[in-house]
């Protein structure tokens, strides 16, 4: 909890009373290894915050799975498309590591901005930084190598990545495992 209130004052101070509020309309639910915290076809009801672990966000096809974001401690994650427009969800996410997380559930969410005086800011800066992620993973994408998209990603959480499967590494960054290898070699 003390995780996520500092992530909030990082943005804007909230009095005690607020967050308490906010704090009682979390719940705490912990995942293992390989568990799917939301399914392809299946709504999404709740924003996570990830007080633990690692989390990949990927479209699943049987022959080539499609990694398109990694999600590390203290960080908010969701299917945040199905979450906002009630869709039906077209990816998976899943639990790479034992992860424990705080979620809220959208009925919560919208008590927490009608009821509090914060809310609306906090609910707003979560959803900049989920865009601002967005963003400069397209940036990447477009802008950045294979070599140096994989030297972003080393970079950021470089005691996390031998905890991720080299093939959803491969897939986040848009090579083949056979050209990561290529890359890792000549790096290290």
């Amino acid at each position: 909890m003390e995780a996520i209130n500092l992530f909030f004052n990082k943005y804007v101070s909230i009095p005690e009373t607020e967050f308490d509020f906010f704090a009682d309309c979390l719940e705490e639910k912990i995942f293992s290894k390989k568990d799917i915290i939301i399914e392809k076809g299946k709504i999404e009801n709740f924003l996570y915050f990830l007080d633990d672990g690692i989390v990949r966000l990927y479209y699943p096809d049987i022959s080539n799975e499609k990694t398109f974001s990694f999600v590390f401690k203290e960080n908010f994650f969701s299917a945040y498309d199905s979450f906002l427009l009630k869709i039906p969800c077209r990816y998976e996410i899943q639990c790479l590591v034992d992860s424990k997380v705080h979620r809220i559930s959208y009925e919560n969410l919208q008590k927490i901005y009608n009821g509090t005086k914060n809310g609306n800011e906090i609910g707003r800066k979560i959803a900049e930084q989920l865009f601002l992620n967005k963003l400069q993973r397209e940036n990447d994408l477009l802008l950045k190598s294979a070599t140096e998209r994989y030297l972003s990603l080393f970079q950021e959480k470089p005691e996390l990545i031998p905890q991720i499967p080299l093939k959803y590494i491969a897939s986040y960054i848009g090579i083949t495992p056979q050209a990561l290898s290529r890359i890792r070699k000549k790096i290290f």
